[in-house]
Order: structure tokens, then C-alpha cells, then sequence
């Protein structure tokens, strides 16, 4: 890898709306950290959450605003809040992350004089002309950063953006940190105690995934009861994710599994806080997304960790994970597909999924990494600031 661009006296203002957990997050965190190596300031407009002290220690500095309501009235006050953020803080480039605020920062930067960038981090839902023009303004970028080819093909067909404005910089994987080498035993028996698995000989199956209908957990749990009863005797699932709220979705997930009679072999877990141990902590990961995901960081982290990884046959995971090289790719929402993939898998038997998992990493490490993302970003914001 080379050298970050020199930002010094340089003032990114990121706009996005919480600091929870989340692809998005992440990547504000990825980038605040790059800013501040490369010299500049790195300011973010953002209501907070869980990974303020993250944040914090990265140098960040956090201007809190309701960043997340899509209410026009405040839309219009967040408007105003950011052009004197933009004043009185010297900005000289704003980066949106999300619709809602992503208006008021377009019409904030603009009528500051100052460079937008926006990333387009999902293939945002509707077809609805309403709903197209509100997801329009992640293409009104001066540059449009793109977390995926896929999403980039998507942008070019969806809004008829100039390819010359679309910069492809796929989500990044912190190789340091997602290092098998790096995770002591004593990191994954705490996960696995967590889980209440500690001593479990069974095959672990890991889905990590906050806990809403599209990210596949339903999906899982009936292509499990379609297996046979003496292989579900020698494997586990996990599924582990936050909520959100989502109550009667976890609720209608447990009822789920009580009637398939997979209590014993299927377990619902509070949100990951290591998620490299967790990784270790299984043989497989399941990222069966009955949405197409943008990227698909789980897949990407996983492989980094390696440990082959089951997808959807669709959007960005198509370029995380190889057939067959890496993991496995299947049909999106075939409950079918999916129980062939896991019986395949663990019929591979240890040494090939090892050697599935080794491919993995080197294809992130190539492909995927924090560095090779921090690296891209910061020069598009370089380019805007050397056209000024």
C-alpha cells in the first residue's frame, strides 16, 4: 500500500445519521481515522451511539444534530446547522453517508462554495417516482463513491449518473484486526461461553446480522429443519445480532424455531462486540441476505478470518465471495438451495473448508482492505480539493 494524501489543514466534514453498528459506521470510523493520520481534521454531523468513544480516540470531533429524521422541518434546520458548522469550522469538503441528511448537506455545501462527495451504500428500496427522486441525492455527488462494482452498475443504470463521476472503493476489512494470528484461544472460548456453547463439540454455524427479515435468519432456520435429523445432532447455529427494536421479529424467530423443534440446535445471541472471535469461534458463516447487500462486510470479514462463508447469489456478494474457491454462493430466498449449500460444506470436512478459508483471506487482503479503502477515499477528496 502507499501513502495516505497529505490533508494537512484540511477540514472533511462526514455527515451520516447515528454512531451505532453498521456498514456505514464503520466506514466513518475507517475514514476519520485515515483524515486524522493524513494531517486534516475530521468532523462528523451525526446524532452519536454506541461507538462515540471509538470515535473519540480516532480524533475525531462529533457535532451532534438529529441526523437521521427525514421530518422537512428538520431538514431544514439541519441545513442551516451545517452551513455554520461549514463557516464557522472552515470545512472544506462535506462527504454525506445517508438520504435524509444527505439533502441538507447537498444544499448546505452548495451554497457554502465547498466540494460534496457522497457514497452510495446500498441499492436503497422503491420504484416509486417519489421514491426514486428521494434517493437521487446519493448521486448528486460532485463525486459519486460507489461500495461495489455492483452498485456502481446500479447507480449508472438507476440515475444515469456520468460514469466519469463514479468512483468504485469497495468497504474495507481491517486485515490487523481481523487476523486469525491475532485472536487468543481465551477471546473465542469467552464468545463461545457466551453463546452457552462452552465445551459443545457440535459444528458451529455463525449468522451475524442485526436481526431484520431481510437479512436471511428466517431463511436459515427453515433450511435447517429441511435437514435430517442425525446431521442436525452434530452441528449448531447462532444467530447473533442486535434488534434494534425489532421485538416481535426476535420474538416470531424463536416461535419459528420452537415449531420446527430446533431449540437445541438453533440459538438467537445478543449483538457480537468481537466479531473476529466470533468468526474463529465457527466453522462456517451464513450471510444468506434475501436482499441483494450493497457490499456484504459480513462475508468479506469472515473470509478475512478464514472461514468459508454461504451467500445469497446476489449484488456484492458476488465479488466477496468465489464459488467454490472461498465459499459458496446460492439462490437468494431457497430455503432448498440453502440447506444443500451447509450439507456440502460440512461434508467437505475440515481441511478443505481450512483451505477454502485461506483462499478467502488472500482474496480481501488483494481486494478488501481498510487500508486500500482509506487510501482511495482520501484521494477523491484530494482531487475535488486540487480542482478548487
Amino acid at each position: 500500500m502507499g501513502e495516505l494524501p497529505d490533508l494537512k489543514g484540511r477540514a472533511i466534514l462526514q455527515v451520516a445519521p447515528e454512531l451505532s453498528a453498521g456498514g456505514v459506521e464503520r466506514t466513518v470510523l475507517e475514514v476519520t481515522e485515515a483524515i486524522v493520520a493524513a494531517g486534516g481534521r475530521a468532523l462528523l454531523a451525526s446524532r452519536g451511539g454506541r461507538l462515540e468513544d471509538e470515535f473519540d480516540r480516532l480524533g475525531g470531533e462529533l457535532f451532534r444534530m438529529d441526523a437521521k429524521s427525514r421530518n422537512p422541518v428538520t431538514l431544514k434546520l439541519n441545513e442551516g446547522r451545517l452551513r455554520a458548522i461549514i463557516r464557522e469550522e472552515k470545512v472544506d469538503l462535506v462527504h454525506a453517508r445517508s438520504r435524509a441528511p444527505a439533502w441538507s448537506a447537498l444544499a448546505a455545501a452548495r451554497a457554502e462554495g465547498v466540494p460534496f462527495v457522497t457514497t452510495y451504500h446500498g441499492a436503497y428500496s422503491g420504484t416509486s417516482g417519489l421514491k426514486k427522486a428521494y434517493n437521487s441525492v446519493m448521486a448528486k455527488g460532485d463525486l459519486v463513491i460507489a461500495n461495489s462494482q455492483w452498485i456502481a452498475a446500479h447507480i449508472r443504470q438507476v440515475h444515469e449518473v456520468d460514469p466519469a463521476r463514479i468512483v468504485t472503493i469497495p468497504r474495507g476489512v481491517d486485515l490487523a484486526a481481523f487476523d486469525p494470528a491475532a485472536v487468543s484461544p481465551a477471546r473465542i472460548e469467552a464468545v463461545r461461553a457466551g453463546w452457552g456453547l462452552a465445551g459443545d463439540k457440535r459444528l458451529t454455524l455463525l449468522l451475524p446480522a442485526r436481526l431484520t427479515e431481510w437479512k436471511g435468519q428466517g431463511l436459515a432456520i427453515e433450511a435447517l429443519s429441511l435437514l435430517a435429523q442425525d446431521e442436525l445432532a452434530c452441528l449448531v447455529l447462532v444467530l447473533a445480532g442486535d434488534a434494534q427494536g425489532r421485538t416481535k421479529y426476535a420474538e416470531s424467530l424463536q416461535a419459528r424455531i420452537d415449531a420446527s423443534g430446533l431449540e437445541r440446535t438453533i440459538l438467537i445471541a445478543p449483538h457480537i462486540s468481537d466479531m473476529p472471535a466470533a468468526c474463529r469461534a465457527a466453522e462456517i458463516i451464513l450471510a444468506p441476505s434475501t436482499r441483494p447487500e450493497a457490499f456484504g462486510r459480513v462475508a468479506a470479514e469472515a473470509a478475512a478470518m478464514q472461514r468459508p462463508v454461504i451467500v445469497s447469489e446476489h449484488g456484492g456478494a458476488r465479488e466477496t465471495v468465489i464459488e467454490g474457491e472461498t465459499g459458496s454462493r446460492v439462490a437468494p430466498g431457497d430455503a432448498r438451495a440453502l440447506a444443500g449449500a451447509i450439507r456440502a460444506m460440512i461434508a467437505l470436512g475440515p481441511e478443505v473448508r481450512g483451505a477454502l478459508g485461506r483462499a478467502g483471506r488472500a482474496h480481501v487482503e488483494r481486494h478488501f482492505s481498510k487500508r486500500g479503502l482509506q487510501e482511495a477515499t482520501l484521494s477523491v477528496y484530494k482531487r475535488l480539493l486540487e480542482q478548487g
